[in-house]
């Protein structure tokens, strides 16, 4: 059991490696902006990860083993960020502006809510699952079609717009039943897939209200956080 643990660990890293590098070399060709390719990022690795945790098998050491991978990245994006590593494509990729130093705020904290999520809730509670695609989903996508799609700035946040936060909406929504569906259709978690429509509704709701408050850099920590606990009212 352990050994099939261990290849799905080895799996996820290759492609979580795979993931990351693609768009570094992408950013740093400059075929995608540093801006796309750091929502690209956050976009696309929670529900990549998330499934990956269909190849472990049920042993208690499983979620701890799958955390590995995002607690690696996590500390690679310290390291980056601090200067210990020099990773110019990273730093391209995943920063605003080209510093460095912006990689131990939002992307740092992004990690930490992974590994934090991976390790308390695992695949047998809906709670990290959702929380991980309001993330991913709903507050990776405000950004890009918010600054994208000409709208009216929100009234108590004007650099929020109401289009990025209808996508974070949406988009949350859409991505945490979907993941959800996939989980359920495998057995892992019980149904009817209908009961958690209106749970995570809700949670895409207050999520987006919270998303668009006046704070920068702390979404990647708020988000999971308010998400998880509407997750124990409601799940």
């Amino acid at each position: 059991m352990l050994s099939n643990n261990l290849l799905a660990l080895g799996i996820t890293l290759a492609i979580a490696f795979f993931w990351l590098r693609i768009n570094d070399f992408f950013a740093h060709k400059g075929w995608v902006s540093s801006s796309i390719s750091r929502k690209i990022i956050h976009i696309g690795t929670g529900p990549i990860f998330v499934l990956c945790w269909l190849l472990f098998t049920n042993a208690p050491i499983a979620r701890y083993l799958a955390a590995i991978v995002p607690l690696g990245i996590t500390l690679q994006f310290a390291l980056v960020g601090a200067g210990v590593i020099k990773d110019p494509s990273a730093v391209e990729a995943m920063s605003r502006t080209g510093d460095r130093r912006e990689i131990l705020r939002g992307p740092l904290f992004y990690g930490i809510a992974f590994v934090v999520l991976t390790v308390l809730f695992w695949r047998n509670s809906p709670i990290g699952i959702v929380a991980l695609m309001m993330l991913c989903g709903g507050d990776g996508l405000a950004d890009i079609i918010g600054q994208r799609i000409p709208s009216a700035a929100l009234p108590w946040s004007q650099k929020k717009s109401l289009a990025g936060s209808l996508t974070m909406l949406l988009g949350g929504f859409i991505m945490a039943i979907s993941i959800l569906g996939v989980f359920i259709w495998q057995g892992i978690l019980t149904g009817p897939f209908s009961s958690y429509l209106l749970p995570i509704g809700i949670i895409a709701v207050v999520t987006t209200l919270i998303e668009s408050l006046p704070f920068a850099d702390i979404d990647n920590l708020t988000v999971p956080l308010v998400s998880v606990l509407l997750g124990f009212l409601l799940f």
